[in-house]
């Protein structure tokens, strides 16, 4: 919304400096808005003002001790000059305060309004007066807010206000924001303030957490009963990490088991006091990196060697990368022949990891998300990984806040999208600094995080909590082991969110099936036309389309169709054959009974089915491109929830609700349906556990005998003394047709 006295501070900034190209103050949008923009214009102005030649954005040391060395403070008394005093004003408004006219006088309303700032600052006490300070002044040009924003929480501002009238007059300590939110700013304010207690000189504090700090904070341990300063700080810092603490100068024994609950979160030892590794974890990401985790990640091959290696040093879970996109650096960075074998041979554990480049924002769009989850999911299967294993994808740079929110959140949503596109085969996770991996999760786009806090300058790490779904925490590179077993890591602490996956899917033999060639197209489709037209299917009238149009059809989600081909190891042509097979069979009494169902449960016929026959109400249908009902879609669905292949809440197939919402996603969702399918076969193997018993068999495999292919077809559609019988029969000829290009392609 446009603010009228903005709009006159920039109309004053473009007349007053109307050759304002030439001085390095650049002519504003007359919008009534603030900003960034708008700050640097004044910021430039006021160096211009005051003499300052090389003129910049930045309100830097040159700016303020310039104002120091000149002015010392700024009041109706010490005005440099009318349009001095009209930058001021300006500056006021767009901060939000009432600078009077922009007139170029310290009116009465200029002292109102820099009283209210000081205090909002938390200065109120420490500078009792309207004058403003070189300080004040710099915290004046930019866009900190010192009131809660955007839901900002009075504790956190309370702090913000204390620290900033607390080390005020410190000389490299400047008015941070208080807005009520943690920070990049409100970190390194801790920081600086942990140095200034423990007594280091101005200079000497750079609010870094080096040695001189570390060893300070070993000897400032507070537990309960202790008081003062230090508890003041340690509180601080829990209530900037989240935790629903007081912010106090007290520890009691409340106080305490708020500390035993981040102490297990944050895996530190619970002691229940504010000893050094809890001061770690609160004051940088990667806190006390002495830690030993039992979880870690590597771009080096796992040999015989290493693992016992690793297994000695008490890790259990590893790292490794699904894909290597380089053929030239990191030979051993993408998983080995062989290693995955030995990892679990080690008795330890594995989670995969996609990285291809990830360290810059114009890697990320929707698109890539697409291309990366279609890669990821390919390799995962290729190196066996099982379904519901958890793959986090990397980002693996400094991504601002902004950023997240236009770059990184859409490749996650695609990335989304697209595994659901796949059939669900794999979690997924995220990699990256803490507000990335909590702002992905909390869209629902991930369900665990692999955080870099090892990268503790990142902004997405400083001034973050770490985030709550948290599996791996990576904190520190560090070499293991000696000799043939020596292996540099990075060493991860572990929550048990994820513990990783102990057993694979064999790899070599039988090959998976691959993406379709389109080139083989139209070959495989005039062979299927004319063998449907030997046997007359579908046969009979009242056909809604024709085999060409189900052919067609069903080529178009090969993608689906392979993922889950690749991610259950069946062969495609499995899937391709029922699918195909029940599309062609369906008819205009399939329509009618596809509309009766959608009547029965909302009262309404749709407009497609308004022509048909007079429409019978129907609790359920065959429906969709593979026709499946909604009872037999939750049965099948069920047994996969139950046997740890899919994720889902388990449903009544004899409930009428969960029928209904089973069926509508059968009947509009061609991905689902198809998906569904690979589900039936597997499900039809078993026994069709909830339905009519049959014998289990074993699970559909690439290395399915025709026997056992004609039995699983037949149990897709019915009973041995039914027509599924006959059916199986005839479909088996397709199932060769489908395969035999299949396996062309795969083969080549």
């Amino acid at each position: 919304m446009a603010d009228e006295m903005v709009l006159r501070a920039q109309r004053f900034i473009n007349l007053t400096y109307m050759d304002g190209a030439t001085l390095g103050i650049p002519k504003l949008e007359e919008n009534g808005r603030t900003g960034w923009v708008v700050m640097y214009a004044l910021t430039r102005a006021l160096q211009y003002e005051m003499g300052i030649t090389a003129l910049s954005n930045s309100f830097g040391p040159t700016t303020l001790s310039t104002i120091q060395t000149k002015y010392g403070e700024i009041d109706d008394t010490r005005l440099p000059s009318a349009n001095f005093g009209k930058i001021i004003q300006s500056a006021l408004y767009c901060k939000g305060y009432d600078g009077g006219d922009i007139d170029g006088t310290y009116n009465s309303r200029v002292h109102n309004a820099v009283i209210k700032l000081k205090d909002d600052m938390g200065l109120g006490e420490t500078y009792p007066n309207s004058s403003l300070q070189p300080k004040v002044i710099k915290g004046l040009f930019n866009m900190d807010a010192y009131v809660t924003v955007n839901y900002g929480l009075d504790k956190i501002r309370a702090i913000q206000r204390w620290l900033n009238s607390r080390y005020i007059h410190r000389k490299d300590f400047y008015v941070i924001p208080c807005d009520g939110h943690h920070s990049r700013d409100v970190a390194k304010s801790m920081l600086f303030a942990i140095q200034y207690e423990l007594g280091m000189a101005d200079g000497v504090a750079n609010g870094a957490f080096g040695p001189g700090t570390q060893a300070g904070l070993k000897a400032r341990t507070v537990s309960v009963g202790s008081s003062g300063v230090w508890v003041q700080l340690f509180t601080a810092a829990m209530v900037l990490n989240g935790r629903m603490a007081p912010f106090t100068d007290v520890f009691d024994a409340g106080f305490e088991a708020t500390v035993r609950s981040f102490q297990n979160f944050s895996q530190v030892t619970q002691t229940g006091a504010g000893d050094f590794p809890t001061w770690a974890s609160l004051l940088v990401s990667y806190g006390d990196q002495t830690r030993s985790g039992a979880a870690c990640d590597g771009v080096t091959k796992i040999t015989p060697a290493r693992a016992a290696a690793l297994k000695a040093a008490g890790y259990e879970v590893i790292g490794r990368y699904l894909y290597n996109a380089s053929t030239t650096s990191l030979p051993e960075k993408e998983i080995q022949p062989g290693e995955l074998d030995t990892i679990k041979a080690a008795g330890l554990r594995c989670f995969p990891i996609y990285q291809t480049w990830a360290r810059s924002v114009d890697y990320y769009s929707p698109a890539q998300g697409v291309t990366d989850c279609r890669m990821a999911v390919h390799k995962a299967q290729e190196h066996g990984f099982k379904t519901r294993s958890r793959i986090y994808f990397a980002v693996d740079y400094d991504a601002m806040d902004d950023e997240v929110t236009s770059y990184i959140l859409p490749y996650f949503q695609s990335i989304r999208r697209e595994m659901d596109r796949l059939g669900d085969p794999y979690d997924i996770g995220v990699y990256g600094p803490r507000n990335v991996c909590s702002r992905v999760s909390g869209k629902g786009y991930s369900d665990a995080s692999f955080v870099s806090d090892m990268s503790s300058g990142f902004s997405g790490n400083l001034g973050y909590p770490l985030p709550a779904d948290w599996a791996f925490d990576q904190i520190v590179t560090k070499t293991i082991g000696s000799g043939d077993g020596r292996i540099e890591i990075d060493n991860n602490l572990a929550s048990r969110r994820d513990r990783g996956q102990s057993d694979f899917h064999a790899t070599g033999g039988e090959r998976l099936d691959v993406a379709f060639d389109p080139a083989h197209l139209a070959l495989m489709g005039m062979e299927v036309e004319n063998y449907m037209a030997e046997i007359g299917k579908p046969g009979g009238v009242g056909r809604v389309y024709t085999v060409r149009e189900c052919f067609d059809e069903i080529m178009r989600y090969d993608d689906t169709i392979t993922a889950a081909a690749r991610t259950f190891r069946m062969r495609k042509a499995l899937i391709q054959t029922s699918a195909f097979w029940e599309r062609c069979h369906y008819s205009l009494k399939d329509q009618v009974e596809d509309a009766g169902v959608i009547e029965y449960h909302t009262g309404i016929v749709p407009d497609w089915a308004k022509d048909l026959p007079v429409v019978e109400k129907f609790v359920d249908s065959s429906t969709g491109i593979a026709k499946i009902s909604g009872r037999t879609g939750i049965l099948s669905r069920n047994w996969a929830i139950l046997a740890g292949m899919l994720q889902g809440d388990l449903l009544g197939h004899l409930r009428d609700e969960d029928r209904w919402a089973m069926w509508q996603r059968l009947y509009g969702d061609p991905v689902f349906n198809l998906t569904t399918v690979a589900y039936l076969h597997m499900w039809g193997a078993a026994g069709k556990a909830g339905d009519v018993a049959e014998p289990p068999m074993r699970l559909p495999a690439l290395d399915y005998t025709l026997d056992e292919t004609r039995t699983v077809l037949r149990r897709y559609q019915g009973t041995p003394d039914s027509v599924a019988v006959e059916h199986a029969q005839l479909r088996m000829p397709l199932y060769a047709i489908f395969e035999r290009y299949n396996a062309l392609i795969r083969n080549r």
